[in-house]
């Protein structure tokens, strides 16, 4: 009587755990998937401060209005002098301007680096546009090389159309420099064909 009670019961037990499992790894997926796709979310609406990357180098109208736009460098984990030229900057709403920020890599071996970025307040960021900016690709410094890296803006007029921005005076920049880890290529262990392995013409120089 247990022996014919038994089998189902590891059959149903054998459901809940692939059913457990395919969860798991669902969930395990979404995760990942999330990142990137919460960043292009952002970069479309502008949520979290993201700037708009601008289809366009100007504005089409400049409003008799100034705003004062700030800018703020930090990094993360690598060792570069980040910082703006200047602190400041006041444009009128829809001029497309100019700013400059200066990296120099303090190591001794050259450090490829990547900048993130947002703005503050977080809404105005649907209405800050950059035409040209050095977060777009990354960059390489050698040692002690400085470096210009220059990014050109405007806000969009249609900002003065924000009930929550009516009263904005100040939009803050900010970027925030990475390294970049240069993936390794793997090398393959397979012996070559005949069984034997082949010496590549580098090593054989190098008496390998």
């Amino acid at each position: 009587m247990s022996g014919k009670t038994s089998t189902p019961r590891k059959v149903n037990n054998g459901i809940v755990a692939a059913v457990c499992l395919a969860f798991f790894t669902g969930m395990v997926g979404m995760a990942y998937a999330a990142v990137p796709l919460y960043k292009m979310f952002c970069q479309v609406t502008g949520y979290g401060g993201t700037t708009q990357r601008a289809e366009r180098q100007y504005a089409g109208r400049v409003l008799d209005r100034e705003l004062t736009i700030r800018f703020d460098a930090n990094t993360n984990g690598i060792p570069w002098q980040f910082e703006p030229v200047a602190r400041s900057v006041t444009i009128k709403i829809g001029a497309t301007a100019q700013a400059h920020y200066s990296a120099t890599n303090k190591f001794d071996t050259p450090i490829t680096g990547r900048a993130s970025f947002n703005v503050q307040p977080e809404m105005a960021g649907a209405y800050f546009n950059k035409v040209e900016c050095f977060c777009f690709t990354d960059t390489t410094l050698k040692p002690g090389e400085t470096l210009d890296m220059p990014v050109v803006f405007y806000v969009d007029p249609d900002i003065v159309n924000v009930p929550e921005l009516k009263d904005l005076k100040t939009i803050t920049l900010s970027y925030t420099m990475f390294p970049v880890e240069k993936k390794q290529p793997v090398a393959s262990s397979a012996p070559a064909a005949g069984g034997t392995n082949k010496i590549s013409n580098s090593e054989a120089s190098l008496g390998g």
